[in-house]
């Protein structure tokens, strides 16, 4: 089994709710949450993650 090497997002705040993000060996990103890293996992693709972030940033600009 793969171990992660989580990344924890920079804009997270004090507390539990925290996301990590991972690259995982078949190409995949891997998402989960800080207040329990051993627990669901969610995995997408580079593609879909790419563009996840940048609706994210085009929302935060013009929201």
């Amino acid at each position: 089994m793969h171990q992660h090497s989580w990344q924890r997002s920079s804009y997270c705040a004090q507390g539990d709710s925290c996301l990590h993000v991972s690259a995982v060996p078949t190409g995949a990103i891997a998402l989960t949450e800080t207040s329990d890293p051993t627990g669901a996992t969610l995995r997408t693709t580079p593609t879909a993650w790419a563009a996840l972030v940048r609706a994210l940033k085009e929302t935060r600009v013009h929201g």
